[in-house]
């Protein structure tokens, strides 16, 4: 049986991080977005409560917690706000290639130390000539004795300006496309590391973005997640588990956009009478409400997926797609509903409707998550219903039915003949009896 009840861990997870969004994410959101900052102290006393880093296994100091819980606090801390929300659980995308690979070794050493310290880890696939295309990375590792030596450029890296590590997507040959991807865990307080200026976007101003260049940079073997060609499909698995996360961070913008409005339609009057008493009004909740649950749905499917060690990539997709673009037409009704208000950077929509248009970009673009459903649906999708080519239409004001009778099929047309033999051309397109299958039915 399904059941879509929360236990009183995860309900007591969700409560914790309801409480500091509203305690401690709400009242500043604002403000560091008018200053394009990142509230730093915020993000590590979010990791001090262990809403940031949560996933981190406890044999290695961390919490233990599913993804399930993870996208919880997403939730909350996204309707708060979704830059700050960005650069709080940006350190889960970072430590997710460590998590999944091979290097235990590594793991003990690094994740200990993340959390006794509340170090920011970052991550980087993405450069200046491309975003979601993993397989088309130019930053070269080449390898030299003890060591592989990173050359080249990231680029639109959350928290890159702020964070202490960044697992790094690199590649041996640039020719050689996901042949020659490698992964790797970088210390980035060391030489040849540079740190590019903080990044002026449209929204998500409060969460850090910036260019980190790498010029003759040596990293260890030992610090290596994935070797040359394994790389991709080590990103391809972190983004498994992080787009249902991209999905949380859209609920809770779109559900805390519905709820302003909602309360600005309870206050406001027009025409004689509340906007909320106004049928075309009450359609527009009735969508954005619609679109919250059921965003919500998809994403925690997609996490109890990876929670129980099954592939979530393809629920993953869905999720992120789906949510990312409900998100957007909620605000965007939300915004319609505050009228000129909604306009002004005087009420929160505004905000929100910024902040909420990264999500159809970044971990994959609504057009790459098309592309991993399309190619998903037309190439290892099962269907129940048999081949049309199978399938007789039975007619029983049809000339010669029986049930008895041998059932042909064109399968140019649909047409169903009954007999012993096909007839010698189809009586609707005039195809050759070749045309014709014989069919069980």
């Amino acid at each position: 049986m399904l059941n879509f009840s929360l236990s009183q861990e995860q309900e007591q997870v969700r409560e914790q991080a309801r409480e500091f969004a509203l305690k401690e994410v709400a009242p500043v959101a604002w403000l560091y977005d008018s200053k394009d900052d990142t509230p730093v102290d915020l993000i590590k006393k979010a990791m001090e409560a262990g809403l940031s880093g949560g996933d981190i296994p406890a044999e290695y100091g961390g919490k233990g917690r599913s993804l399930l819980e993870g996208i919880l606090a997403i939730e909350e801390i996204a309707a708060a706000c979704p830059g700050i929300a960005t650069s709080i659980f940006d350190s889960s995308l970072g430590l997710a290639p460590l998590l999944l690979s091979e290097n235990d070794n590594l793991k003990k050493e690094v994740l200990p130390k993340i959390t006794e310290e509340n170090k920011l880890v970052c991550f980087g696939t993405s450069e200046p000539t491309m975003g979601s295309d993993v397989s088309s990375l130019r930053c070269r590792a080449e390898e030299d004795g003890d060591d592989y030596v990173l050359n080249g450029t990231k680029y639109w890296i959350t928290n890159g300006g702020i964070a202490d590590y960044m697992s790094v997507f690199a590649t041996t040959d640039p020719d050689s496309a996901h042949k020659g991807v490698c992964a790797f865990f970088v210390d980035l307080d060391q030489k040849g590391v540079s740190r590019g200026a903080r990044i002026p976007k449209i929204g998500q101003r409060c969460s850090d973005t910036v260019g980190i260049h790498f010029e003759d940079v040596r990293v260890p073997k030992k610090n290596m997640l994935a070797p040359p060609g394994k790389g991709f499909v080590l990103a391809m698995q972190t983004f498994s588990r992080t787009r249902p996360a991209i999905a949380a961070f859209a609920v809770g913008a779109a559900r805390s956009a519905m709820e302003y409005a909602l309360d600005f339609a309870k206050r406001r009057k027009a025409f004689g009478g509340k906007l909320a008493g106004f049928q075309s009004i009450q359609f527009k909740f009735a969508e954005m409400f619609q679109k919250v649950e059921t965003s919500r749905l998809l994403a925690w499917k997609a996490a109890w997926e990876a929670d129980q060690g099954l592939d979530p990539g393809i629920s993953a997709s869905i999720a992120k797609m789906y949510a990312s673009e409900a998100a957007m037409e909620v605000v965007d009704q939300a915004l319609q509903i505050f009228g000129g208000y909604g306009y002004t950077r005087l009420y929160p929509i505004e905000k929100l409707f910024r902040d909420t248009r990264l999500f159809r970009i970044y971990e994959g673009t609504s057009e790459v998550q098309r592309l991993v459903l399309g190619g998903h649906v037309l190439t290892n999708y099962q269907p129940v219903m048999p081949p049309l080519e199978d399938l007789p239409l039975h007619d029983a004001s049809g000339e010669d039915y029986s049930p008895e009778a041998g059932v042909w099929r064109c399968r140019m047309c649909g047409h169903v003949h009954y007999g012993d033999e096909a007839p010698e051309s189809c009586p609707y397109c005039f195809f050759p009896k070749s045309a014709f299958k014989k069919t069980d039915a």
